[in-house]
């Protein structure tokens, strides 16, 4: 692929991605290419339909995420702060704001590649929220649990607020949650949690099916 093209195409992954979040799926292709900075025939040399670049859209956040993910437990020997950056990081590629949106249109198992990386991510976060229970993370919270919140906080906020206020109360409040998370040595957690704390494949069996 031409330079000039690849670029094309990642500004139209990273303008899809932001519609999708914010309008929803169902938001005009003009209005992605558009914001992208190039024509609509452009985008349809690169994904011939709607389905093709939501799924274009998937891979791409879960290929960046999953090098999050890589670096963080690569980079960080503190469990807790490879949990910390790893979850921002992923705020920052709008991960779980992507996925619950772009999920339910079509079923990821159908799709060999797709489900690779999904499963490749679980597995690395998984092994995140493992390293940072070494570190400090409440041990009555799992991975699902962790992933479920973010996912929340990664909606944006109801209202006309700037994309920029959005992004750094989102970031605040995962913060907050982080620090609630997070107990000192010989600490127990202020109270037992009323329910069982939730792995990903558990959040993941609760789903509907498309």
């Amino acid at each position: 692929m031409r330079a000039d093209a690849q670029r094309n195409r990642e500004l139209l992954l990273t303008a899809a991605r932001d519609v999708f979040v914010e309008e929803g799926v169902d938001a005009p292709l003009e209005v992605i290419a558009r914001r992208a900075g190039v024509g609509i025939a452009t985008l349809y040399r690169r994904f011939p339909d709607r389905q093709a670049l939501m799924r274009a859209v998937v891979l791409d956040v879960l290929v960046r995420v999953t090098q999050e993910a890589r670096d963080a437990l690569g980079d960080e020997p503190d469990g807790f702060r490879a949990l910390a950056r790893y979850l921002h990081r992923a705020l920052d590629h709008r991960i779980a704001a992507v996925m619950p949106v772009l999920d339910g249109q079509f079923a990821l198992e159908e799709h060999e590649e797709l489900q690779a990386a999904r499963d490749e991510l679980a597995s690395l976060f998984d092994a995140i929220v493992q390293k940072a229970r070494e570190h400090g993370l409440r041990t009555d919270v799992k991975s699902g649990d962790i992933g479920l919140m973010v996912i929340r906080l990664a909606r944006p906020l109801p209202g006309s607020f700037p994309r920029d206020f959005d992004a750094a109360a989102a970031h605040r409040q995962l913060d907050i949650m982080l620090d609630g998370l997070r107990v000192g040595p010989g600490d127990r957690p202020h109270g037992a949690l009323p329910q069982a704390g939730m792995s990903v494949e558990q959040v993941r069996g609760m789903r509907r099916k498309p």
